[in-house]
């Protein structure tokens, strides 16, 4: 016969039921870029992780005074830069440089204007936390968000834990960065047979990829853009694409005779690297105006101007490409593509096609506020 004590004991309570792990989200990358992507192993890409990054890209809690967010300055109407010369932020200041375009980062190597981040969750506390950008630590952020009745369930669905970390904030924003991949623009198509660029653009197309004296030919005429925008996201690293071991390279493209901002010799102490500055994608080229580090140039006409006459020469550690692709006239500091004025309206009609607008449209990258 059973006791007392044993018609009465408490049966054990079962334990709180942990939470679904994340699925695993399927990155369908297009068939003319590279397939080999490293995603990092602590970070993979989840639908609910994807999800909770595109809300945090959009949320003004992470800025100081709840006005700015990451997609104040990176706006999708604009292949995510902002339309100024110089990026400002939450008090109104203006950063010394551009915003650079948000595409195709899952084979950038490097990011920012001079390199100083190498990884999509490294980089994404920098705009947070700079008094210049959105001017609030990540930790206040973090305290914003978990007081929320959103974020808490959200961050519990993409990492298994309603407690929000800074960590996982900033995994949450890289998964999202990862999947702003943009290759359908006008000349992709022609390359595969699906449209047809006309008389403008294909000769465009010639002085871009073409060499000036090319073989010998003295009358060759080209513009030498690839030798800086090259591969499949038409940007200057150590191999065609980015891809493991990748490298970025910087580059002097001779701005200046002084630099204001040294560019690639903040991160690296070295001289060799003043004037340096990472190469930018010339993917949705013709929706990012303003163009260069400091948004000096208004229009891509204007960026032609400068690598067909004004290049300086003398400048430190201008790249030697540009000075062997660029003659220079006779008693002259610049150099010279002898580019017509038809010509320059050709390439900027080429340049043109290297817009995606499937990508500025795209209802997965929109603010979902």
């Amino acid at each position: 016969m059973l006791s007392a004590a044993a018609c009465h004991r408490e049966e054990p309570q079962p334990a709180d039921p942990k939470p679904d792990a994340p699925t695993p989200y399927t990155l369908v990358l297009p068939t003319q870029l590279p397939q080999n992507v490293l995603i990092p192993a602590d970070n993979p890409l989840t639908v609910e992780g994807i999800d909770l990054g595109r809300k945090l890209f959009y949320e003004t809690r992470l800025s100081s005074n709840n006005t700015m967010s990451c997609g104040s300055c990176h706006q999708q109407s604009k292949a995510f830069t902002d339309g100024r010369r110089l990026a400002v932020g939450v008090d109104g200041i203006a950063h010394q440089r551009n915003s650079m375009s948000l595409v195709n980062l899952l084979w950038e190597p490097t990011l920012n204007w001079d390199g100083a981040a190498t990884t999509l969750e490294t980089q994404a506390r920098k705009p947070i936390e700079n008094p210049v950008e959105l001017h609030q630590s990540l930790a206040t952020g973090v305290s914003k968000l978990q007081q929320t009745p959103l974020y808490p369930p959200l961050f519990a669905k993409a990492f298994g834990s309603s407690t929000i970390t800074e960590a996982n904030v900033l995994k949450a924003l890289a998964q999202f960065e990862r999947t702003l991949i943009s290759g359908n623009s006008r000349y992709e198509k022609s390359l595969l047979g699906q449209t047809r660029l006309n008389d403008d653009e294909r000769a465009g197309k010639l002085l871009y990829f073409n060499h000036p004296g090319e073989g010998g030919n003295s009358s060759a005429r080209g513009g030498s853009c690839d030798h800086c925008h090259n591969g499949n996201n038409f940007t200057f690293t150590n191999a065609t694409f980015a891809t493991a071991g990748g490298t970025a390279e910087f580059v002097n493209n001779g701005l200046d005779m002084t630099f204001a901002d040294p560019g690639r010799f903040n991160v690296t102490g070295r001289n060799g690297d003043k004037g340096l500055f990472r190469v930018p994608t010339l993917r949705n080229i013709a929706l990012t105006a303003p163009y260069m580090h400091d948004g000096r140039f208004q229009t891509l006409e204007e960026v032609v101007d400068h690598y067909n006459e004004h290049i300086e020469r003398n400048s430190p550690n201008v790249n030697p490409i540009l000075l062997l692709s660029n003659p220079a006239p006779a008693g002259s500091n610049s150099t010279t593509l002898n580019l017509t004025a038809n010509e320059k309206r050709q390439l900027v009609a080429f340049l043109k096609t290297l817009t995606d607008s499937t990508f500025i449209q795209d209802p997965r990258f929109s603010n979902p506020f």
